[in-house]
């Protein structure tokens, strides 16, 4: 994961210090768990947007592919006499 952001398990524990003084005072065993669950559901979340997100394109790539496309059309390109008066 980035390091500019702490994993969801760390900001679970950082809030449960923050707010209710985690060591000294214990919150219900229930209200424990379901915070943990959530920082949980929250990684897997973050875990699989990652494992599914597109890469983005080089500008220099697209723009060379574009060039080349437009060079084969214009190659391809057949006269038709056809018409003839």
């Amino acid at each position: 994961m980035s390091s500019e952001r702490p994993e969801p398990i760390q900001e679970a524990v950082s809030w449960l210090i923050r707010y209710t003084r985690f060591p000294q005072y214990r919150m219900p065993a229930k209200a424990e768990a379901m915070i943990f669950v959530a920082a949980l559901s929250t990684a897997e979340e973050i875990a699989a947007s990652q494992r599914f997100a597109l890469q983005r394109r080089n500008p220099a790539e697209t723009s060379a592919l574009k060039a080349h496309v437009l060079r084969r059309t214009q190659v391809h390109y057949k006269c038709d006499n056809s018409a003839k008066v």
